[in-house]
């Protein structure tokens, strides 16, 4: 059998990416060889990453499932991928799969480490799958109830998808909030209230922080009612963050807690593993609003002259598609 070419998006340094060439094994009789037809880039954490910005005692806690060399470079990074299985297993075979890969045109993995598509989840819309595996670890963390007053700080991908789950919940009230009036467009698509900071209702009984920015962490603070909880889901690299823990922190009796997607909530980890949270993540995902979350689309060959700007950003991209020839 020839050998098998792939091209992959390697940071080379922090702030410079380029494609190189690569040779891929001949699938085993347990693994597939995908061909990619779309992947994602996650602007929050890829951000970071890009810029060389993971602290050192996150390298190995912060490593993707099949990245290939170590922080801050040479390195290949991302987990948002879909593509077409051309070996492997017959059930699988000219499937659609989701794969927590990173930006690569071919490549073969474990058959166990790809999801097929569920019906009526298109492969473009299939790429949000790991932001929505986010939100729905961060929900088991907060663990909102029928009636909640909740409010979510940062109109991100993530903080989004997790004003759109809350909103599902029966008899909830839910604002999401965010400094940039164009988001009230993408709320209003999501069936969600949408307000501007100095708008945003207090005396929540929970509160999500998704802006990445620590003046909305203070102001997710600010709107948490009496013995409220504070969701942390934003994650800042190596940036310090003060908070006004002193004015009615204690007094109110507030708490603090973080979520991370890395591992299973405590609240679902005894039933749950991470792929049954992968694939109810991917079932969530056949609600045509959602497309509204993809902010843009670029070629995979364009990548190395096109991320620069991406991660860098100016508030207006959301989940940046790319697609595969």
């Amino acid at each position: 059998m020839p050998p098998i070419l792939a091209k992959a998006f390697w940071i080379r340094s922090p702030g410079h990416g380029a494609l190189c060439d690569e040779s891929l094994p001949v699938p085993r009789d347990d693994e597939v060889l995908v061909r990619t037809r779309f992947s994602a880039i996650s602007r929050g954490t890829e951000s970071l990453v890009f810029a060389g910005r993971v602290p050192t005692s996150e390298y190995q806690r912060m490593r993707a499932p099949f990245q290939e060399g170590d922080f801050p470079g040479p390195l290949k990074y991302g987990y948002a991928n879909v593509g077409i299985v051309e070996a492997g297993p017959v059930e699988l075979l000219s499937r659609h799969v989701f794969c927590l890969y990173p930006h690569q045109d071919r490549y073969v993995v474990p058959a166990h480490a790809v999801l097929p598509l569920p019906g009526g989840v298109p492969p473009q819309r299939a790429v949000l799958a790991a932001n929505m595996e986010t939100a729905v670890n961060g929900l088991w963390d907060a663990g909102p109830r029928i009636g909640d007053r909740i409010a979510v700080v940062g109109a991100g991908v993530v903080g989004a998808l997790t004003a759109y789950l809350c909103a599902r919940i029966p008899g909830t009230r839910v604002q999401l909030v965010d400094i940039a009036p164009r988001r009230a467009d993408l709320a209003s698509v999501l069936g969600v209230a949408f307000c501007l900071p100095e708008q945003a209702v207090g005396d929540n009984d929970l509160v999500v922080h998704a802006s990445g920015s620590p003046a909305g962490l203070r102001q997710a603070l600010a709107l948490a009612g009496r013995e409220a909880s504070v969701l942390e889901m934003s994650w800042y690299g190596e940036q310090e963050v003060g908070l006004p823990l002193g004015e009615g922190f204690h007094a109110r009796r507030l708490t603090l807690r973080a979520s991370q997607v890395g591992t299973v909530s405590p609240a679902r980890s005894a039933r749950w593993d991470r792929r049954q949270r992968l694939s109810l993540a991917l079932e969530l995902l056949t609600d045509a609003r959602l497309d509204a979350l993809i902010s843009g689309e670029s070629d995979f060959h364009d990548l190395p002259e096109t991320m620069p700007s991406l991660v860098a950003g100016d508030g207006e991209v959301l989940c940046h598609r790319l697609r595969y020839p």
